[in-house]
């Protein structure tokens, strides 16, 4: 089973790039595309897609907007925005607006494919160089009152790095299984439901 998508982006040609790459990478299919996301919330709900590449700079709405009214009825579907800024305030509000990865436009050719298959694992995927200054502007904080264990606590990181659990599980070595666990106590100490979250979460009281 392929995963499904709803694409977001006014330049026309990028657009049209994007569809045609993941119609002929095997495993996507694209459900609906747009020049505007004016509608995004309805045709989410029409097309229950699995995954919505999102624009930031979109005409008559912003791609953070449309995020925001999306999650109002859905807090499930991943979203990825692609944007061509990779600035701290344009990073954190689609973030906070409840983006589950970030990708520069110069880097989707190479990580587009990757970051699909990440976010469906529970990953919040990021450029490199977003995934960077993330954790620099979360570094400068203080840990908070959430009583974590060191293992959350590296856990947490690496989560806001953008790894799926997999990954985490390549990273520390311990099992699947355990690393399901460290993050549901994380989820329950954060009092948060999801990856995009907990990192919404960890950005905004600069946690880690």
């Amino acid at each position: 089973m392929g995963f499904r998508l709803i694409i977001y982006e006014d330049n026309e040609a990028l657009r049209k790039g994007l569809e045609e790459f993941l119609m002929l990478s095997e495993g996507f299919e694209v459900l609906h595309t747009s020049a505007n996301c004016l509608q995004a919330d309805q045709e989410v709900k029409e097309f229950a897609p699995d995954v919505v590449l999102m624009d930031i700079d979109m005409p008559g709405m912003s791609g953070i907007e449309a995020v925001k009214k999306i999650r109002k009825n859905n807090r499930n579907v991943a979203i990825i925005m692609l944007t061509v800024f990779d600035d701290n305030q344009h990073v954190f509000d689609a973030i906070c607006a409840g983006a589950s990865g970030y990708l520069l436009k110069k880097n989707v050719s190479d990580k587009l494919a990757l970051a699909v298959k990440e976010v469906m694992e529970g990953g919040a995927p990021m450029s490199p160089a977003i995934a960077k200054m993330v954790i620099a502007a979360m570094q400068r904080g203080p840990v908070g009152q959430y009583n974590f264990t060191i293992r959350e606590h590296d856990i947490l990181k690496l989560l806001c790095k953008g790894m799926s659990y997999k990954m985490i599980a390549a990273e520390t070595g311990l099992a699947f299984e355990t690393i399901r666990s460290y993050i549901n106590n994380i989820y329950e100490k954060l009092q948060v439901h999801s990856a995009t979250e907990a990192v919404s979460k960890a950005i905004n009281e600069r946690l880690i």
